[in-house]
């Protein structure tokens, strides 16, 4: 089978480029957060995040609650990319803060950049 020089071209064109245009996407970034207490100290975040996600290659994987210290108090994995939904939220239930804590920090990570975007700070306002 014969291939025109055109062909051959654009095949290696793809193969170049297909991995630069998964670090295009840039980082994630936390846009909002809402919290709700329950009872011993147990706390629900519904976390809303922006990225660029470009497919399996690159999207958004996770977001974390940091408690004092930078200690991950709660993990939201997220199993697939939301290209099409941008930005998107995610819940997360369960996550034990213990008393004292007044305030976390909410970060998010993708498969190519890590951690690195906008992250948020969030008073905890016990009910």
């Amino acid at each position: 089978m014969k291939i025109s020089m055109y062909a051959a071209l654009a095949i290696v064109l793809l193969l170049v480029l297909a991995p630069v245009t998964d670090s295009l996407a840039g980082e994630v970034d936390v846009v909002a957060v809402k919290t709700s207490s329950g009872e011993n100290g147990i706390w629900s975040f519904s976390v809303t995040a922006r990225h660029d996600d470009e497919g399996w290659g690159h999207y958004a994987d996770r977001w974390e609650v940091l408690g004092p210290g930078g200690e991950v108090i709660g993990t939201r994995v997220l199993l697939h990319p939301h290209v099409g939904e941008q930005p998107f939220t995610r819940s997360l239930e369960g996550v034990k803060v213990s008393e004292g804590v007044s305030e976390v920090v909410v970060r998010a990570h993708d498969l190519v950049h890590g951690y690195g975007g906008e992250e948020m700070e969030v008073k905890l306002m016990r009910e």
